[in-house]
């Protein structure tokens, strides 16, 4: 097997800053806008808010993991060359795999996200009916405003991490200024009673938020893929890491209580977005709630393009060693940057608006699964090193190691348990064709790999470097 260039011609450009926008600016794209109504709804404004902090702690146990193994394996593709060195070869491409399923569908989640804020702006911009999808009608140029957004996204990481970074720099910067504006004025300004019903449909509502946290947290292991980016020492990366995923667990909780003390559950239906009407209320006027959908708008940018950065680099890192066609490990000569793996991420999610706004919903839950089957098998490969190599150099090491392993696993384990059928929040058939299909492809690719490159040539590949 050849290819164009190897994992050393990757270049580390990316400072403290940088890594730290990349993963909290993943973590905070347009769900919190277009999907905290939903939440309240379903479980109440305090079972919103427990949901958030119980997947947010499961969330924070996994990003521990990572933080060590990332220290301990500065390696591009995070995921896969955890997983490969603890679990071996078919473990390394499913998680590595899953884990691309959960990117794509937040790069395809945004494409369909971002003619819905167009229409929430316009509302009489979608024009050419074109079909109807679970009674949605999808429009042409509602396609086209997708569509085109994500060439453009695609375009943007195609040039180079640098200029991606320093967008992400700047539009994590105004969606955090929005958010203070708003929560401190919803603090100030809400009624306690509008929180009322604490809670709805007990556990089961909260299961129903529950399954949709790990797609909305997902985007701190942005960082362990685009580890030979950063410009960081090892223990650091660990750090941030950690840092990100708190600050997002913050997020989410704010942002949900804020609008519950603004907004009563009964104004929160059909397709109002509670977070801009709630904005819209703490400061009684119309452009409050443009100034919240701008942040939304930023957020669509912040968590597309991160997801560019992650998806791309997976898929990268799973040709190099050989468990895909090797046309995907290109990089180009220029600008450094996985070329192949980024044009198919923009492909794919360029048709996704062809299904129009219900697939919103679908992208969360069948991504959802594949996220966190992935980190379980991070957690099972934390562990599993944990025990196998405890003299490996560790720059962050997390304290009581071996315990953080254990509720990791359990709780990504539980998580995976909430997508399965018998579940109150179990896949549609939808959704498990979406995930079904996507495993299929990918195993087949995998299958055809390496019989033509070999496990052999994956085992030099994957050999530790100095």
């Amino acid at each position: 097997m050849s290819t164009s260039s190897n994992r050393h011609d990757l270049v580390r450009v990316l400072a403290r800053k940088d890594v730290l926008a990349l993963a909290f600016g993943a973590m905070i794209g347009w769900g919190w806008i277009v999907l905290t109504g939903k939440f309240i709804v379903e479980a109440g404004s305090l079972g919103a808010v427990v949901a958030f902090l119980i997947g947010g702690a499961a969330i924070v146990l996994v990003g521990l993991t990572y933080a060590e193994l990332a220290s301990a394996m500065p390696q591009v593709g995070g995921e896969h060359v955890y997983s490969y060195r603890a679990l071996g070869h078919l473990a390394s491409f499913i998680c590595t795999w899953a884990i691309v399923l959960g990117y794509i569908s937040v790069v395809a989640f945004e494409a369909v996200a971002l003619p819905t804020v167009v229409q929430t702006l316009f509302p009489d911009y979608p024009v050419g009916h074109l079909w109807t999808i679970a009674g949605w009608d999808v429009t042409l140029s509602w396609v086209a405003v997708g569509s085109i957004g994500s060439l453009v996204m695609m375009a943007i990481n195609y040039l180079g991490v640098t200029m991606a970074a320093l967008i992400q720099r700047l539009v994590t910067m105004l969606i955090l200024v929005v958010g203070v504006l708003f929560i401190s004025g919803a603090l100030f300004r809400g009624q306690v009673t509008t929180l009322e019903p604490l809670f709805t449909g007990g556990s089961g509502g909260i299961m129903a938020v529950l399954i949709m946290v790990p797609f909305l947290f997902v985007g701190f292991d942005v960082i362990p893929q685009a580890a030979e980016e950063i410009n960081l020492p090892f223990r650091e990366i660990g750090r941030v890491l950690t840092v990100s995923v708190i600050l997002a667990v913050v997020w989410y909780a704010l942002i949900v209580f804020g609008t519950s003390l603004m907004m009563p559950a009964d104004a929160l239906g059909g397709d109002v977005l509670a977070v801009p009407a709630a904005m819209q209320a703490v400061f009684n006027a119309p452009w409050a709630a443009n100034l919240m959908i701008l942040a939304g708008v930023a957020g669509i940018i912040t968590s597309w393009n991160a997801f560019y950065i992650g998806g791309s680099r997976a898929i990268y890192a799973l040709a190099h060693a050989g468990m895909l066609p090797a046309f995907l490990a290109k990089l180009h000569h220029k600008y450094r940057t996985p070329t192949n793996a980024i044009l198919l991420i923009g492909l794919i999610s360029s048709l996704a608006p062809l299904l129009g706004r219900p697939a919103m919903v679908w992208l969360v839950d069948a991504g959802g699964l594949g996220i966190v089957i992935a980190y379980l098998f991070v957690a099972l490969s934390f562990l599993v090193l944990r025990y196998r190599e405890p003299e490996m150099p560790r720059p962050f090491k997390v304290s009581q190691g071996k315990l953080v392993g254990i509720l990791a696993v359990v709780l990504s384990a539980g998580l995976t348990c909430l997508y399965l059928p018998g579940s109150p929040a179990a896949l549609t058939g939808v959704e498990w064709l979406i995930f079904g299909g996507w495993m299929v492809v990918g195993l087949a690719m995998y299958a055809w790999a390496v019989t033509h490159y070999g496990k052999a040539h994956t085992a030099r590949m994957m050999a530790p470097r100095d």
